[in-house]
């Protein structure tokens, strides 16, 4: 009966280790916020929530400025970005940092959180120009999310690494269009304010370009693409 007894009785020692193992495997608040934002549902929901907030700034920049081609374009530029969110990939990774979800908060909506700011300005550029910056701008956001597929998103996050079209050429083609636009936008409605606004706005995209990188790059893909190619949104430049 000892004997019996000692081989069924349970060792303090394992009953402990076995704790340890169980708490080390308890999933944290933020495994199971990643485990919520990473589900397709969601992230396809978060898409489409993300696109309402875009017309209303639309709307009230026509009737406050009219219609001309780089308006028109932008609209398109808008649209065909956030509307494709909804057919994205879901991500791989997903950063959790509140500043990195707030830049990109910030970035995407920075139209909305400035509108009412710009004025009329005075346009400092031939008509041509501005329409030839404005098409070239068109077919430069058309070939890059063709390149990026159904892989794009807002906040910073990893789903498919892309190195195909556009992106052989720059790492971040999408954000090169937009700062054309934003040149062009300069260009149509020249003022002090309005420099500043969309100054502020091309510094917010290039800091969330190199907070996207700090993410991919522990990828060891990713950081071959970016050896590979050296250029974040012009080529030879920058």
């Amino acid at each position: 009966m000892m004997a019996a007894a000692s081989r069924f009785r349970c060792d303090p020692l394992m009953m402990q280790s076995n704790d340890f193992a169980f708490a080390a495997h308890r999933p944290t608040l933020r495994d199971r916020l990643l485990g919520f934002i990473m589900n397709p549902w969601v992230d396809k929901s978060i898409a489409v929530l993300a696109a309402f907030p875009f017309i209303y700034p639309i709307v009230h920049h026509f009737q406050r400025f009219g219609y001309n081609l780089p308006d028109v374009v932008y609209v398109i530029q808008s649209t065909l970005l956030v509307g494709t969110m909804v057919f994205r990939r879901p991500p791989v990774r997903v950063t959790t940092n509140p500043f990195f979800w707030v830049l990109a908060f910030i970035a995407t909506y920075w139209g909305f959180l400035t509108v009412g700011l710009s004025d009329q300005g005075q346009r400092i550029a031939p008509v041509w120009l501005l329409d030839a910056i404005t098409l070239l701008s068109l077919v430069g956001i058309f070939w890059a999310r063709l390149s990026l597929g159904r892989n794009i998103g807002f906040v910073p996050a990893q789903r498919e690494i892309v190195t195909r079209g556009a992106y052989r050429f720059v790492r971040h083609p999408i954000y090169s269009v937009i700062f054309l636009s934003i040149l062009g936008e300069a260009m149509q409605r020249c003022s002090v304010r309005n420099l500043i606004l969309l100054g502020l706005n091309v510094l917010i995209w290039m800091v969330k370009s190199v907070i996207e990188e700090g993410l991919l790059r522990q990828d060891p893909q990713y950081a071959a693409y970016m050896r590979r190619v050296r250029w974040r949104w012009i080529p030879w430049v920058a």
